[in-house]
């Protein structure tokens, strides 16, 4: 029997729970996302991934669709987790602006939150980004407490900083590579960048 028959009997012969099929089926979805882009996230690739049947995962979750909600609902829960840790970072004596600039962009970049705004962009779901209003309200206010203070004009300056910092982030995890191949630039210079300018906004 060839090795490759032996791997198959091994996974089929393998037994999991419903909950861990689908963690299973989100992690290698998400993996497939930041590897391969949206498109690629269909039932058939992640039920390859994980040595599942196309029928068991559909089995699992209903649809393609329904597959695609579960893991933008996972990655938006994480970007909310994020966004929490950049606030209690902020709040500590060890924030600064370099600091909150790396603490975004990893989140948009390593985490995958630029691939899943994109993707949810494209897909028309913008009510899925509705969970982390609270956190970005939250990032707000530690702003606020630890640069600019709590007068109309603060607030306005934050929330500009915010809105900076979140699509420089957004536009590096998306193209920031090739463009600063292109331009001759280490690869941290948009986070340099943006560090530099974000007291500019208090």
């Amino acid at each position: 029997m060839s090795i490759t028959k032996v791997r198959k009997q091994r996974l089929r012969r393998r037994r999991r729970s419903a909950g861990e099929a689908k963690e299973e089926a989100v992690a290698a979805a998400r993996k497939i996302l930041l590897e391969k882009g949206p498109d690629a996230v269909t039932l058939k690739a992640v039920a390859a991934g994980i040595g599942m049947t196309h029928t068991n995962l559909l089995h699992h979750f209903g649809s393609a669709e329904e597959l695609q909600s579960a893991l933008m609902s996972k990655m938006v829960r994480d970007l909310n987790l994020a966004l929490g840790d950049a606030v209690t970072h902020l709040r500590s004596e060890e924030g600064a602006p370099r600091a909150l600039v790396d603490m975004v962009f990893d989140a948009f970049d390593k985490g995958g939150a630029g691939q899943l705004a994109a993707w949810i962009a494209l897909s028309g779901k913008q009510t899925e980004l509705d969970p982390i209003r609270e956190a970005v309200a939250e990032l707000v206010n530690a702003i606020k407490d630890k640069f600019a203070g709590h007068t109309p004009e603060a607030h306005q300056g934050v929330t500009s900083a915010v809105l900076f910092i979140a699509l420089c982030a957004f536009g590096d995890a998306i193209i920031g590579g090739p463009l600063v191949a292109m331009l001759g630039r280490e690869r941290e210079a948009g986070r340099k960048i943006t560090a530099l300018l974000l007291p500019r906004f208090f």
